[in-house]
């Protein structure tokens, strides 16, 4: 049997389990997630273990981050199913606090994002940014990781994290892995499970719609609007889903571009909304992206 992941639920085990660390110089991997664990969160478990030091996961769904009507009381919580999905992985310890443990009567602080936290999803999220940046330093800085490990799928979010760590001086390697798709291509995310059959169904056409981008780039198309009209297209013709934004935008200031450059690295980003069957109710919000550079463009994922 693999080894059960010591399972801190506090912060005082935390900084316990991180002393000992310590005291043998042995550097901290931290991957941080709001559990509902899947194989891309696996993922990037596997990229932890693949790094010298203990990889510790935490799991902790961070309010701070859930705007007014967002699905804060619904968003999937299993922590026994997690803890049994790690088993194998390479995980030295779970840190699974509860809210008034990170957030404790009195709590008055926030990190505030720059630019980078203004498009794309944040034109519908304004404060979700905000509430990412301030859990992930109390994170940095509750663990001391060394190296932490977040997913390509959440763009804009790994965009903003690199650039905090950096301006903030806190002293950590972000890792991004790659995003993680079902076999129809899309992307892994634990709100997958809020989508109906037919929604399901209809989902990969969001990929689709990317991977068209990335065909018609590599045929020589460069103007952004017809691009964009291409794969809004795909989307409305194959879902129900409301597009919020389809951008393509500069990867290191994620501002929209007009026209593909011929060197430089570009990514089209993409949230849409399933809203819900009659009588379900339940709204999936989806995020999705790719990257548009000459080493991928056209290739398949």
């Amino acid at each position: 049997m693999p080894n059960q992941p010591e399972l801190l639920l506090d912060i005082a085990s935390l900084l316990k389990w991180r002393t000992k660390r310590h005291a043998t110089n042995t550097p901290i991997i931290l991957v941080p997630t709001m559990g509902a664990l899947h194989a891309g969160h696996l993922a990037l478990v596997a990229a932890a273990a693949e790094q010298p030091g203990d990889v510790l996961v935490s799991i902790f769904v961070n309010p701070a981050q859930f705007g007014r009507g967002e699905d804060l009381a619904a968003y999937p919580r299993d922590l026994k199913a997690d803890l049994k999905l790690l088993l194998g992985f390479g995980v030295s310890a779970v840190f699974a606090p509860k809210t008034d443990e990170i957030y404790p009567t009195g709590f008055d602080t926030q990190v505030i994002p720059g630019d980078l936290a203004t498009p794309l999803c944040g034109n519908s999220r304004p404060d979700h940014f905000s509430g990412v940046t301030t859990i992930v330093t109390m994170l940095f800085g509750l663990t001391n990781c060394s190296t932490a490990v977040f997913g390509e799928k959440d763009f804009q979010q790994l965009a903003i994290i690199k650039r905090m760590a950096v301006d903030l001086w806190l002293n950590v390697d972000v890792i991004a892995v790659p995003i993680v798709r079902e076999p129809d291509g899309l992307a892994l995310s634990s709100r997958n499970h809020y989508l109906s059959p037919s929604e399901r169904r209809q989902a990969p056409c969001l990929h689709r719609a990317l991977e068209l981008v990335a065909k018609m780039v590599a045929n020589g198309e460069r103007c952004c609007k017809k691009l964009k009209n291409a794969a809004i297209a795909t989307i409305e013709r194959e879902s129900n889903a409301a597009i919020e934004y389809l951008e393509i935008v500069d990867s290191e200031s994620l501002q929209p571009i007009t026209t593909i450059p011929k060197t430089g690295d570009t990514v089209c980003a993409l949230a849409a909304v399933f809203s819900g069957e009659i009588g379900r109710g339940q709204k999936t919000r989806l995020i999705d992206n790719r990257r548009l550079t000459a080493t991928v463009v056209g290739a398949s994922k």
